[in-house]
């Protein structure tokens, strides 16, 4: 495979951060263009694919008139929400179990049963138990990002050099020091991006969690615009929540590059 210089591309190569932004935006450009040309030329009807000018319109009619920036605070703060209450739960376990095999041994069955579990099986139990508030919307963020941080977490951590951990036993640490000076610090970077992985994992559970009895939210605009048939709507909403991820994305990227500044050389 050659470049637009006539030089090969081999596998793994970098790119420069120039030419990373230019073939991605290029990619985004063909795909509205390909978007264009198929409701232009009349290919497909708009009752099921708006043009995306007619897209901009429903999408500026939303901001305008139907307080829909208020639908986006609440879908952030959701997914937010539940994110964090993961984090703060499953990054400690998922060290505890990568640090010590027996924690390991007696939780891993389980985590790596219930990740299996769509977070859209327990609605039906949410909504019986927390009912349709917050709590409800919050929990279905949880449950779908929880299992998965626990499990890639524990591998993070356990994956560790075992030289280092025998070098800080040697040193005199305790199993407690290993784990605070070597295996945390060592696995830090690791982590920081599983929680950026999950963190867009948790972004796809939020239609899921504003479906039933929800008044607020991206997920209830998107409900009402089906019951309309307006597919600029939710397209508008669907592209709205790819951008608010993408932004989070890019965010956590720049913040782990800054904290990890050793760990991509």
């Amino acid at each position: 495979m050659r470049n637009s210089s006539g030089k090969s591309v081999r596998p793994l190569q970098p790119v420069t951060p120039g030419v990373r932004w230019a073939l991605g935006i290029a990619f985004f450009a063909l795909f509205v263009a390909a978007w264009w040309l198929v409701t232009a030329l009349g290919w497909v009807s708009p009752t099921f694919l708006a043009s995306p000018a007619a897209m901009a319109r429903e999408g500026v009619l939303l901001f305008t008139e139907y307080g829909f920036a208020k639908d986006v605070g609440m879908t952030v703060w959701r997914v937010m929400g539940g994110f964090a209450l993961a984090a703060a739960i499953g990054v400690p376990l998922g060290i505890l179990m990568g640090a010590f095999k027996p924690v390991e041994a007696f939780l891993e069955p389980f985590v790596s049963f219930c990740r299996y579990l769509p977070a859209s099986a327990f609605i039906p139990l949410l909504i019986l138990w927390a009912g349709v508030d917050e709590v409800q919307k919050l929990l279905v963020i949880f449950i779908g990002s929880f299992f998965q941080l626990v499990l890639m977490i524990a591998i993070c951590v356990g994956g560790a050099r075992r030289d280092l951990v025998e070098a800080a036993y040697t040193l005199g640490a305790s199993g407690g020091g290993v784990v605070r000076r070597v295996l945390i610090p060592g696995a830090a970077p690791q982590i920081a991006e599983t929680l950026r992985l999950v963190l867009g994992w948790a972004w796809t559970y939020i239609i899921v969690a504003e479906l039933i009895g929800s008044s607020s939210g991206i997920g209830h605009m998107i409900v009402d615009s089906q019951a309309l048939l307006n597919t600029g709507q939710i397209i508008f909403g669907i592209i709205v929540i790819g951008v608010i991820g993408l932004v989070s994305d890019f965010a956590f990227k720049l913040l782990n590059r800054r904290l990890f500044a050793w760990a991509s050389l």
